[in-house]
């Protein structure tokens, strides 16, 4: 499995992970913080994308600096 991809994976599982846990000490109800544990990664992967795409729009705008 290549690093980045390995890395990738380890990321996701450590985001789930906290997020069921933050869900549960909030709510104590296991159902809500599976819910919540796998619909907000989700949700954060989507708005890292759009994120994404904007961060390289606005890079395209700034002129490169002459080193």
């Amino acid at each position: 499995m290549p690093r980045t991809l390995l890395k990738t994976c380890t990321y996701s599982l450590m985001h789930l992970t906290v997020a069921v846990t933050v869900a549960y000490v909030l709510t104590h109800d296991w159902r809500i913080a599976l819910g919540v544990g796998v619909i907000e990664p989700m949700a954060q992967t989507v708005a890292c994308t759009f994120r994404e795409r904007l961060w390289n729009r606005a890079g395209a705008l700034v002129p490169a600096r002459a080193n």
